[in-house]
């Protein structure tokens, strides 16, 4: 099956270039409506009193190159077919559309179908009396013995530089003179370890092997000059600075990094940060990226292109424009941080002695520890069976701290806070943090002058706060509830009774809505007590033994 989303193979292109136009951020895009196998994105504000600048070749390289038309940079782009330079038509007619008396400059990318559509295109406007200038950009130096290097990514700064140039009013002799030089002074770089899906075909095994990647892999998915045994972000890096350092020699440089499509954020900006810390640190002046701007479908893959900078470039590159896919020049510095102290949130307590507070502690954790395989039986039936051993880990903590007499026993906001820290701490998962709530919030309610079973009401309304889960919901709040509203209202025993009969409700309800019984079909719920419920009950009747 094709791994494309596309409804018409054959509309593909031109339904793709119909939403770029759409999306367009300064609504300043058009389609030049000639006939649909001529596909012309304009420039909606153009009004040829300038040298118009025109680009384009295959598509599955946006934005290239459909989002670099706007203010400031391309008049217009020629979009062919995919990965298939357009026709001499069609690039004649957007020449024709967008050029007056000051001339049209064509931005070709060296590959023979653009060299000679281009090229004929140009010849046959000359025929119209315009005047039409033409660069090749040749940027691609994976293939150093190659007569005929391809024009990759490095293109999109060649259109900015030229479209720069066009926008200050500078006569046709001059933009391409400009744009010339940038073509001599780009060069680029890229590694894949997956090349692109096209629409319409079935998946087949790719040829990199696992663990490998292709250095110099072709922007259609041609092969790549040689293979590198590894995925290091590090070590695939280094290798594409050291060639390109060769090239621009010891001077400044723009560095524009380049998403060839399928690689996610997260990696390209682990990828800026080993080019940060690269052999070419101390030369960068500006990062451009990263982005996706000249890309190849989906490839897995990116590059680095070098531009060895002078004082007209680096103008020509911090200036707006106003286009869909250019990426705006950062000016390049180490890592800002700002020093700032650790804070350390533990609980301050000196240990203290009540005989009372100490066997409700003792009865409640030994209840917990001795209930660890009946909880886990129970969660086993509705979860990942693991709920009596996260209650029974932070039972025994408790109990180690109430034995090593560590625990403020005479003070009841200090102990609730420090048991809610102890909680975060030795229990796993979402229930250590949701306990670890309902104490410390209760323990501050202690603090505020509340009453205890109030307090432990407080921190209940937190803990289903950040929990997301109520009456109803089938967890330890069915059971913990009534009996602290019966606690308040009334006594302990009321309290006990109160909790059995949440926690045997639970085993009625046929849908949880919280933890990950709420993923249990209800044919397996039903006739299951929660085990968290069930826990609290169990606690509550051993407190009045």
């Amino acid at each position: 099956m094709s791994r494309f989303f596309f409804n018409d193979r054959k509309q593909l292109v031109n339904d793709a270039i119909e939403g770029i136009v759409l999306s367009a951020p300064h609504g300043n895009l058009v389609r030049l409506d000639i006939d649909p196998a001529i596909r012309v994105i304009a420039r909606g504000d153009w009004d040829k009193s300038r040298v118009a600048v025109i680009s384009g070749g295959g598509s599955g390289h946006e934005p290239a190159h459909a989002g670099f038309v706007g203010k400031g940079m391309l008049t217009a782009a020629v979009c062919g077919d995919l990965f298939a330079s357009p026709s001499v038509d069609a690039v004649l007619n957007a020449i024709v559309a967008v050029t007056g008396e000051s001339g049209c400059l064509l931005i070709v990318k060296n590959y023979t179908g653009d060299r000679l559509n281009f090229g004929l295109a140009a010849e046959k406007a000359k025929r119209h009396g315009l005047k039409v200038e033409m660069v090749i950009v040749a940027d691609d130096i994976a293939l150093p013995d190659n007569k005929q290097p391809r024009g990759i990514a490095g293109t999109a700064l060649v259109h900015k530089i030229a479209g720069y140039a066009a926008e200050q009013g500078k006569t046709l002799s001059e933009v391409r003179h400009i744009a010339q030089q940038a073509c001599d002074s780009v060069f680029s770089l890229g590694v894949a370890m997956e090349s692109c899906n096209l629409p319409g075909s079935d998946d087949e095994e790719g040829r990199i092997k696992p663990g490998h990647v292709e250095l110099g892999l072709g922007i259609h998915g041609e092969p790549g000059a040689s293979v590198v045994d590894s995925h290091n972000s590090k070590k695939l890096i280094e290798t594409l600075v050291q060639p390109l350092q060769a090239k621009v020699g010891d001077g400044k440089v723009a560095v524009l990094i380049n998403n060839l499509g399928g690689v996610s954020a997260l990696e390209m900006a682990l990828l800026t940060k080993e080019l940060a810390h690269s052999a070419l640190k101390n030369q960068i002046r500006w990062l451009i990226g990263p982005a996706t701007l000249v890309s190849s479908l989906d490839m897995k893959g990116f590059s680095l292109s070098l531009l060895t900078l002078t004082p007209e470039f680096e103008q020509a590159l911090q200036a707006d424009v106003e286009t869909l896919g250019w990426q705006k020049p950062v000016a390049f510095a180490p890592l800002k941080a700002v020093a700032h102290d650790k804070i350390h949130d533990s609980v301050e307590a000196t240990p203290s002695d009540n005989p009372q507070v100490k066997a409700i502690l003792l009865a409640a954790t030994q209840t917990l520890i001795d209930l660890e395989s009946r909880l886990n039986a129970l969660d086993a039936k509705v979860g990942d069976g693991d709920t009596g051993s996260t209650f029974a880990e932070g039972a025994r903590d408790i109990a180690e701290q109430l034995n090593a007499g560590k625990l403020p026993l005479n003070d009841s906001a200090q102990l609730l806070q420090i048991i809610g820290e102890r909680l975060a701490t030795v229990m796993g998962g979402s229930s250590g943090v949701l306990m670890s709530i309902f104490f410390t919030a209760a323990g501050q309610a202690v603090h505020d002058g509340k009453k205890l079973p109030d307090a432990m009401l407080t921190g209940l309304q937190q803990m289903k706060q950040y929990g997301g889960a109520d009456l109803g919901d089938r967890t330890l709040i069915d059971a913990l509830q009534p009996a602290l509203e019966s606690l308040r209202d009334q006594n302990l025993q009321a309290a006990v009774s109160a909790a059995q009969t949440g926690a045997e409700s639970t085993a009625k309800m046929q849908k949880a809505g919280a933890g990950r019984s709420s993923y249990v079909n209800k044919e397996n719920l039903e006739g299951v007590t929660d085990p968290g419920a069930v826990a609290v009950a169990e606690v509550f009747a051993a407190l009045v033994k």
